[in-house]
């Protein structure tokens, strides 16, 4: 049998079993209070059985029972589970003939129940525990009478009586425990009442012993001079002064001085109200007393380390005003509000102008949305700003400057401030830009160079027509030589390689152009996984193949016609190998001898400027050379690109 649900306008049955709960009745051992009132109600309604039953999740227990020899049944069985529901006692006559009960274990079985009598057990607020109940096993058609139903009312109502009292008397222990409990974790010390006009002094004994004072004595009354006598000698005059002070002035009492008692120093701090007599002489002072020994404590360090704040920030300014570099500082959010010397001396605004976000007007205006993007970045992300722009100098021209800051975090990891300086970097800008110049001059020369001997070799072929050939395959041989430069020679702003722009394959194919065949076959045969390529590799690897084509086209496979060389490109995780094979050339017989100056460029240029690993294997049948390299070794602008993004 499965017992239905509870329900009520008035409670749910997560509230009825926390009311419950309230009581701490359940499982407690047996009281002379209940158990006969559980024999008043058998005695009364003729019943051999009765019970004070309490329905809990899934059991009914019994707190007094007669007749039943058992604690507790299954909720399932649970008669009073029915009974609580009612208002009113519930009355089964005849429990076989009642189909809820018919097929109850405690019907079928021992203790072979066929009449039931319960009134529901209800808190002030409506809220049901159980049932008062008697119960008999033979039927009973009449059921009970006027009287017994309304004893057993009035023994329910008792019942319920008991347990209020039991949850008033829990109540007052766990108010107490918790105020002991409270005291104990608390700096309170004790408390006193002064008979000023006996000069008696009653003290609790944590009073007592902090004054260092028998608890004893203190507990039947001792002369104010036993509790004073251990106060620091520093501190005496001043207490005395409040005492008289509280007997003459308002009443009030208040004051902190140390105690020395049993060799050990405390802070206290004390309250007391006087009370007055008719006459209005001080009659009695009673009052408590609370240890602040820690507050003071925490306050003399928190005032260390104030002071030692204070002297740190006047170090920091000195130190910051001592710098050639302007110094600046912001809150976690990016507010200023701090630039050092330097900072007013190079803009020549007034103290303060450039608190919060003023700093970003002295930006040139191309600069200013740049700065600001980096800023915010920066801000959102903890990472270190780094930046180059315009700042405008105080008079009135705008010169270039290096930005850096870093965070400052606490031991969460959460940022507290940061700081950061400004470089006048124009000077070195301008040489930068001086040398940029000559470089580039130097570069559209070496241009014109090749377009002068392209022209040359045109001219005398037109002189020596039976020249006509040779002079096609060397221009071509110029040619692939000039577009070679045209990519790593230096660019200006408009003009420079962009991200990607190129690959290594096409790189490459340009540069092979001039060791192709008689028919413009390649004799330089590029195959496997290309890489994105840009201008910071080139020069390296343009260097470094031009030495192996040029050694190969000297002593190796492109010296004989036939010959050919294979380069097989790869990437492998975050490496990229580039593997030089050559054959139909000379047959080598052992290694040479020396490394020449070109193969010690070749490797430097591999190992130093590229970051990668050159093996060479001198094979009879060719020269079998393997470059490993760093994934990001052939576009550092796209790698660098692709961190910031």
């Amino acid at each position: 049998m499965t017992h239905p649900d509870v329900e009520s306008p008035r409670w749910d049955e997560a509230s009825r079993l926390d009311a419950l709960k309230r009581y701490g009745v359940l499982d407690t051992p047996p009281e002379t209070s209940f158990d006969d009132i559980a024999k008043l109600a058998a005695r009364i309604c003729d019943a051999p059985m009765a019970a004070v039953s309490l329905v809990d999740t899934q059991r009914q227990w019994f707190k007094a029972e007669v007749g039943l020899g058992v604690s507790e049944t299954p909720r399932s069985q649970s008669f009073c589970a029915y009974a609580m529901l009612g208002e009113e006692a519930m009355v089964v006559t005849d429990a076989e003939r009642d189909s809820r009960f018919a097929d109850n274990a405690l019907v079928t079985g021992p203790p072979h129940i066929r009449f039931y009598a319960g009134h529901p057990l209800k808190t002030p607020d409506g809220v049901s525990l159980g049932a008062l109940c008697v119960l008999d096993d033979k039927p009973r058609p009449e059921g009970l009478t006027e009287l017994q139903t309304l004893a057993l009312k009035t023994l329910a109502d008792q019942v319920m009586n008991q347990l209020e009292l039991r949850r008033a008397l829990l109540d007052r222990d766990t108010s107490q425990r918790t105020a002991r409990l409270a005291m104990e974790a608390s700096a309170y010390v004790g408390a006193w009442d002064w008979d000023i006009v006996e000069d008696k002094v009653v003290a609790d004994e944590r009073f007592a012993r902090m004054y260092g004072v028998d608890p004893v004595a203190a507990q039947a009354g001792a002369p104010i001079e036993m509790f004073t006598a251990n106060v620091h000698p520093d501190d005496v005059e001043r207490v005395r002064e409040e005492i008289d002070r509280a007997m003459s002035g308002d009443g009030v009492f208040l004051c902190e001085y140390r105690l020395i008692a049993n060799g050990v120093e405390r802070w206290v701090l004390v309250r007391g109200q006087t009370y007055f007599d008719a006459n209005g002489d001080a009659a009695r002072l009673p009052g408590i007393a609370v240890d602040i020994t820690d507050r003071r404590r925490i306050e003399t360090d928190l005032a260390e380390t104030a002071r030692a704040l204070s002297e740190s920030e006047a170090r920091f300014r000195v130190l910051a005003d001592a710098m050639p570099q302007m110094v600046w500082s912001t809150l976690p959010d990016g507010f200023h509000d701090y630039y050092n010397a330097r900072w007013y001396e190079f803009t020549g605004v007034p103290l303060g102008s450039t608190d919060g976000e003023g700093w970003n007007d002295m930006f040139h205006a191309d600069d200013r949305d740049r700065a600001w993007s980096v800023w915010r970045r920066s801000l959102e992300t903890g990472e270190p700003y780094e930046i180059e722009y315009r700042l405008r100098h105080h008079s009135g021209v705008y010169r270039w400057t290096l930005g850096r800051a870093v965070a400052v975090r606490d031991e969460a990891g959460e940022i507290t401030r940061w700081f950061g300086t400004l470089t006048d970097i124009d000077e070195l800008k301008r040489l930068e830009q001086g040398r940029e110049l000559v470089s580039q001059e130097l570069s559209h020369r070496i241009k014109n160079i090749f377009a002068v001997v392209t022209a040359l070799v045109a001219l005398s072929a037109r002189q020596y027509p039976e020249a006509k050939a040779f002079s096609a395959s060397l221009r071509t041989r110029i040619a692939a030589l000039a577009r070679a430069h045209e990519f790593v020679r230096p660019h200006t702003e408009t003009s420079k390689t962009t991200i990607g722009a190129t690959t290594l394959h096409s790189f490459l194919s340009d540069l092979f152009k001039a060791y192709a065949d008689e028919t413009g076959a390649p004799r330089v045969v590029i195959e496997g996984d290309d890489a994105v390529f840009d201008d910071q590799a080139a020069t390296s690897v343009a260097l470094l193949f031009h030495e192996l084509a040029t050694n190969a086209a000297k002593y190796g496979a492109l010296s004989e016609k036939g010959g050919l060389v294979s380069l097989r490109t790869a990437r492998n995780e975050d490496r990229f190998v580039l593997t030089w094979t050559e054959t139909g050339g000379p047959p080598i017989q052992n290694p040479p001898a020396r490394t020449g100056f070109g193969s010690s460029l070749a490797t430097l240029s591999v190992q130093g400027q590229l970051g990668g690993r050159l093996e060479r294997e001198w094979r009879p049948e060719g020269l079998k050379i393997i470059v490993d390299l760093p994934a990001t070794a052939l576009s550092r602008r796209r790698a660098a690109h692709d961190l910031r993004n």
